[in-house]
């Protein structure tokens, strides 16, 4: 216990803003990269992160305050209330499961890598090891057994890692840095739907729509820039925040003073994001260059889907935030969540805080589909509507156990979640699994996951191009 309270004092005392750069760095050295561009690549990690934390700080009561006003224009009262993901990172971190998974999962990661079970390498976005920490934290509370916890915590990152392996192709192709993929646990598994759901949308001729932000740039001209659209869909949630006094113009200054607040952020965004990106790209290079002249040694393929050695730098979403078609979709969704928490039968789960992070949510929808907005919105209406239920079936647990832990709830609030944590589907059914303490059920998700991983490491180049020829239905290349 020496050791996992020294874990915490130090992430406390230096935070993701500085620990992740350090990583950063090492990393990049152990890529034989010159020591300037090593430490720049630390250096832009830290500055991106700290960029979107003053960004989202600063943008999240605003918005918050927006869906507070529709939430109250509804008259309608749901139970179970968003207060954001901050408060289940910090249990995290205040459960010895929690600190136990941060120390000894990092050491995993690097095992899994090591002896081929993924070809992710996860070390290199250690901050988001909370998203495996949280479902232990919570099994914790609810079993008070240790190692069936900590289990769960490891299980999770098992299929996190696989998940991020199916998709990282084409999160690689469409952000534009090559070999990296994201792998967050709270954000990988709309991959799921993004697959799954995609012959459905065929169907019913999504995919012939031209919605990419460049069919909306030259179908709209100026009204199709992420500036533009910023700005009207700031109009439109703002005037829909302020239905019932439309009348007054104190309420016109606050629509339009939150239209230019979001186009600000849909336009500062995306310039974080390149400095961003400029920690990884050197990486991601560097991993490219060594597997080019491993093909030329073994005179290999040039196509990198089948080189079974290509391996991924796993990196922050942050990364794929500000792309057009991400914070578009992710923008054009937090109305639609709220209108559907309302309507939804049976939710009690209402999503707040959490909304802001919506890009973040759906950056492997848009990668699997090629940045169809149109169907971003469909997969996310789907997946985040059954997340709704997982929500608020989890409400008295989640709120139990960050309390447990030592996060605070804010006055007249009776149950919390966080919509980014807790509304995932596949989680929360490996959760109730695990939960119940049935090894037939702990069993079946063992198996399912075994029989995923051997077809993934027999079949990967075979998935890889079903997936490119999927996204390449939906209107062309993103430029």
């Amino acid at each position: 216990m020496d050791l996992l309270e020294f874990v915490d004092h130090f992430f406390n005392a230096f935070g993701a803003t500085i620990v992740v750069p350090i990583m950063i760095f090492i990393i990049a050295l152990l890529l034989r990269l010159p020591f300037k561009r090593a430490l720049l690549s630390g250096i832009y990690a830290g500055v991106g992160l700290t960029g979107f934390s003053w960004i989202i700080g600063m943008f999240t009561p605003v918005v918050t305050k927006m869906i507070h006003q529709m939430v109250n224009n509804s008259e309608i009262k749901l139970s179970v209330v968003d207060i954001g993901w901050q408060a289940g990172a910090l249990a995290s971190f205040g459960s010895s499961v929690g600190l136990s998974f941060f120390v000894f999962g990092l050491i995993a990661e690097f095992i899994l890598f090591a002896v081929g079970v993924t070809k992710v390498f996860m070390p290199s976005n250690l901050w988001n090891n909370f998203g495996f920490m949280i479902w232990g934290t919570l099994a914790y509370y609810v079993t008070d057994n240790y190692w069936l916890s900590i289990g769960l915590s490891f299980f999770i990152l098992l299929y996190t890692l696989l998940l991020a392996e199916v998709q990282a192709d084409c999160w690689s192709s469409y952000y534009k840095i090559n070999n990296a993929t994201v792998c967050a646990a709270q954000n990988i598994v709309q991959t799921i739907p993004a697959i799954i759901l995609d012959p459905l949308w065929n169907i019913l001729k999504l995919n012939r729509i031209k919605s990419t932000p460049q069919h909306l740039q030259q179908r709209l001209g100026l009204l199709g820039e992420p500036t533009s659209l910023g700005a009207l869909l700031g109009l439109l949630i703002g005037i829909l925040a302020n239905l019932p006094r439309l009348a007054s113009y104190t309420a016109w200054g606050q629509i339009l003073r939150f239209a230019i607040q979001l186009s600000a952020v849909m336009t500062i965004f995306p310039l974080v994001t390149d400095v961003f990106a400029q920690a990884f790209k050197p990486l991601a290079e560097s991993i490219d260059q060594q597997r080019l002249k491993r093909e030329n040694d073994e005179k290999g393929s040039a196509d990198p889907v089948d080189d079974r050695k290509r391996w991924f730098l796993a990196v922050d979403d942050g990364v794929g935030y500000g792309e057009p078609a991400t914070i578009i979709a992710g923008v054009i969704l937090i109305p639609i969540m709220v209108a559907i928490a309302f309507i939804l039968p049976g939710n009690r789960s209402l999503p707040v805080v959490d909304l802001i992070a919506l890009p973040f949510m759906i950056e492997s929808i848009v990668a699997i589909t090629n940045g169809n907005i149109l169907k971003v919105i469909a997969n996310g209406i789907v997946w985040f509507s059954i997340g709704l239920y997982c929500s608020s079936w989890l409400g008295h647990i989640y709120t139990g156990a960050i309390t447990h832990y030592g996060a605070a709830i804010p006055a007249g609030i009776v149950l919390v979640t966080s919509f980014n944590l807790m509304a995932r589907p596949l989680n929360a059914l490996v959760f109730a699994a695990f939960i119940s303490r049935n090894p037939i059920w702990i069993a079946l998700c063992i198996v399912i996951y075994l029989v995923l991983l051997f077809a993934l490491r027999r079949y990967r180049p075979q998935v890889w191009r079903y997936l490119r020829k999927r996204a390449a239905l939906n209107g062309g290349t993103k430029n």
